[in-house]
C-alpha cells in the first residue's frame, strides 16, 4: 500500500489547520457576558453659560480625594460591613470624572468663575472639594430599597493661603425600588443636593 507523503510545509498548514479548527470549536462553547448598561448622574451642561463679567469672583478648583472605592465606573454598594458592586451596570465614565464633570456644570450657572489646573486666569480664592462617600447603602436589608449616600468636604482659602472655612455636605437620597434606574435616579438626586449646597456655600463665602 502506497501512503502519501505530506512535505514539511504541508505537514505545517495541515497542523495550523487543526489548530485553528481546535480553538474555533473552543471559543464557541465559552459563555457570552451580556453587555453592561451604563448611567451617568449630575447636572447637565449650560446651554448657554455666560461668559465671566468683570464682576465674576474667580475660584482656584485644587485636586481634590474622591472615595477609593467608588471613583471608578463601578456603581458602589454596601451591606453592612460588606461592599459590593451592582453587576452588568456601570457609569458611563470614571464616577470621579463625572462628579467633577457635574461641578463644573453646576458652577457655569453661578456667578463663581471656577478654574481648573490648566486655566490661564487670576484667582482670589482656592477650593479644595473631597468626596468621603459616594455609595448606596443597604441599611434595610438586601432587598430593601438601599439609600444613596454623598458625602462632600469643602475647604476654602484665599489666594495668600489664609483660610475662609470649611464645611461638610451629607445628603441621602433613598430609592423609590431596589432596581438598578431607582438606584442610579438617587444617586442623581443625592449628587445633585449636595453640589447646589456646595455652590450657595461658596457663593456665600467667596466674597
Amino acid at each position: 500500500m502506497i501512503r502519501p507523503i505530506l512535505h514539511p510545509s504541508g505537514l505545517r498548514w495541515a497542523t495550523l489547520a487543526l489548530v485553528a479548527l481546535a480553538l474555533s470549536g473552543c471559543i464557541s462553547l465559552l459563555p457570552k457576558s451580556k453587555p453592561a448598561q451604563l448611567y451617568r448622574f449630575g447636572p447637565a451642561p449650560v446651554a448657554s453659560a455666560p461668559a465671566p463679567t468683570a464682576n465674576a469672583v474667580a475660584v482656584f478648583r485644587a485636586n481634590g480625594h474622591f472615595q477609593d472605592e467608588a471613583a471608578d465606573d463601578r456603581i458602589l454598594t454596601v451591606t453592612g460591613g460588606q461592599a459590593a458592586y451592582i453587576a452588568q451596570s456601570r457609569w458611563v465614565a470614571p464616577a470621579e470624572s463625572l462628579f467633577n464633570e457635574a461641578v463644573n456644570n453646576a458652577f457655569d450657572a453661578s456667578p463663581i468663575h471656577l478654574l481648573g489646573r490648566g486655566q490661564q486666569g487670576r484667582f482670589t480664592y482656592a477650593i479644595r472639594i473631597d468626596v468621603r462617600t459616594f455609595e448606596a447603602r443597604y441599611d434595610a436589608g438586601s432587598d430593601a430599597p438601599p439609600t444613596v449616600v454623598v458625602h462632600l468636604h469643602a475647604a476654602l482659602t484665599r489666594n495668600d493661603q489664609s483660610s475662609v472655612g470649611e464645611q461638610d455636605f451629607e445628603v441621602h437620597a433613598t430609592a423609590s425600588r431596589n432596581r438598578v434606574a431607582a438606584i442610579v435616579a438617587a444617586f442623581d438626586k443625592a449628587t445633585k443636593d449636595a453640589i447646589a449646597q456646595l455652590v450657595v456655600w461658596t457663593e456665600k463665602n467667596a466674597t
